[in-house]
């Protein structure tokens, strides 16, 4: 089918993929956008991927103040160079990480960052739920670490669903990011900020 020079513009500005790429994928999609999102998802974490371990020596501190100034949010997102800091893309990125965090209330950056201290609890908590819910002994185990996956989600900031597009992570936004712009990038680390809660350190 022919695909349109509007179906191309709009996947690339949902993607920030290359426009070749965004017809390719279109019609290997047979113009489904949403088919070929994905299809763009999968090549965009494989050419991120090959960016991975470039040094990231600039990037830009971002800032989010939800309406009301009541909650808000800090995020230092690197990059290689001081030009892709400038562009449109890096800023919509931390732009939407900024509001991402201010909502959705992360605890560390990457699951690396995660306790031990939190673990062992948490997989306590899961290993008794699961033997009080009469879960046999033999699986509970395979239970805690399911139930110690979906708290990864929640917690970690690059594993947590993007609060704007349930179908992204936050990972798919970085990796959309380094694919379009062509350079290693990292979120290093973030602050939130809430009227009446108490302020953690930054991570």
């Amino acid at each position: 089918m022919a695909i349109t020079a509007a179906a191309v513009k709009e996947l690339r500005d949902m993607t920030g993929v290359g426009m070749m790429e965004c017809k390719t994928a279109l019609v290997e999609a047979d113009g489904d956008i949403t088919k070929a999102v994905d299809i763009l998802r999968k090549k965009g974490i494989s050419k991120a991927a090959k960016k991975i371990g470039r040094a990231t020596n600039e990037g830009l501190v971002f800032s989010y103040i939800h309406a009301g100034g009541k909650l808000g949010a800090l995020v230092e997102i690197a990059c290689e160079t001081d030009f892709v800091a400038n562009t449109d893309q890096f800023q919509t990125l931390g732009h939407n990480i900024a509001m991402h965090v201010a909502a959705a209330a992360p605890e560390v950056v990457n699951r690396e960052q995660v306790s031990t201290v939190s673990l062992d609890k948490e997989a306590e908590i899961f290993k008794v739920q699961a033997l009080n819910e009469g879960k046999p002994e033999a699986i509970v185990e395979k239970i805690v670490s399911g139930r110690l996956e979906k708290y990864y989600k929640e917690v970690v900031l690059m594993e947590q669903t993007f609060v704007k597009d349930p179908d992204k992570t936050i990972t798919d936004l970085l990796n959309a990011a380094i694919s379009g712009l062509g350079e290693n990038m990292s979120v290093t680390r973030f602050q939130r900020f809430a009227i009446g809660e108490s302020s953690s350190d930054s991570v």
